[in-house]
């Protein structure tokens, strides 16, 4: 059935639709080629279309890991960067989730004096430079004894992702009604057993969406993590500036930019496979 439905879409494409389309992959797709090319090339100048000599070519010959063998070895710090992304991460999206949900629910459905300055205070953090926060964040965590310490990094992370979780449950509470959890009440139902039975299941696709948002952006987070961090905390982000920051980019920056995305890829599919109407659209019919 799917085989059919994709055949009859692809009659319905006029020859100018299809090169559309293909323009766009390659601009999506294009920027990984050189990366994917330069990670396994030893010797690439200009104006050569490919590498002189590849990577596999000189390992045998070179007394230093080069290129993924570099990468995947512990003088990288490869594996200590991943863990400390996808922990802070983690342990991000489930305090923002906290105090986003209660927060968002306020906003949608409760009308209180400077609830429109509340709003605008909430985006600031999206407006105001990175850096500028850095900075002040900075002077106060040394003050405190936060700076290069995780509990620094984790509130630092806190500051730009709440606004994108609170404005996106914010809007599911909007859409949610309150026709089930006011039936729910009548029927003897504690406020406890209305969250996790009613109010949760029916705001999960949101929940989801909000959760991987946030820990992508937590996982891409530098100018914080580079100030704060004071070279104690490592991250991906973190790793890849130290690889760049000379204005050249080997091989082995090249497979640290590839590992990179694979957290943004990763969520990609996920939100595809589970964030749709129809993953959840069974409700209480389950």
């Amino acid at each position: 059935m799917k085989k059919t439905h994709d055949t009859s879409l692809n009659e319905r494409l006029s020859p100018f639709q299809k090169f559309y389309l293909i323009i766009v992959v390659g601009f999506i797709l294009g920027p990984f080629i050189p990366l994917i090319i330069q990670s396994f090339a030893f010797r690439w100048a200009w104006p050569d279309l490919l590498p002189s000599t590849w990577w596999l070519e000189q390992r045998e010959k070179s007394m230093f890991p080069l290129a993924w063998d570099y990468v995947l070895s512990p003088y990288s710090n490869l594996w200590e960067a991943t863990v400390n992304t996808v922990v802070i991460g983690l342990v991000v999206t489930f305090i923002c989730l906290a105090i986003s949900l209660p927060a968002a629910k306020v906003l949608a459905r409760d009308q209180f004096r400077g609830k429109n300055a509340f709003e605008f205070f909430l985006s600031l953090p999206l407006i105001v430079p990175e850096a500028a926060i850095g900075i002040a964040l900075l002077m106060i965590f040394i003050h405190l004894g936060l700076a290069g310490t995780y509990v620094g990094i984790v509130i630092a992370h806190l500051i730009p992702t709440i606004p994108y979780m609170v404005r996106m449950l914010t809007s599911v509470y909007q859409g949610l009604g309150r026709d089930f959890e006011e039936q729910a009440m009548i029927l003897g139902a504690s406020p406890l057993q209305i969250l996790r039975l009613v109010t949760l299941p029916m705001l999960l696709p949101g929940v989801v969406a909000g959760a991987l948002f946030t820990f992508l952006v937590s996982t891409n987070i530098f100018l914080l993590t580079f100030f704060l961090g004071q070279g104690k905390v490592i991250t991906l982000p973190t790793l890849l500036f130290s690889k760049i920051s000379s204005g050249t980019l080997d091989a082995s920056a090249a497979g640290l930019a590839l590992i990179v995305t694979v957290p943004g890829i990763i969520l990609l599919i996920i939100s595809e496979r589970f964030i749709k109407e129809e993953a959840f659209g069974k409700g209480f019919g389950n």
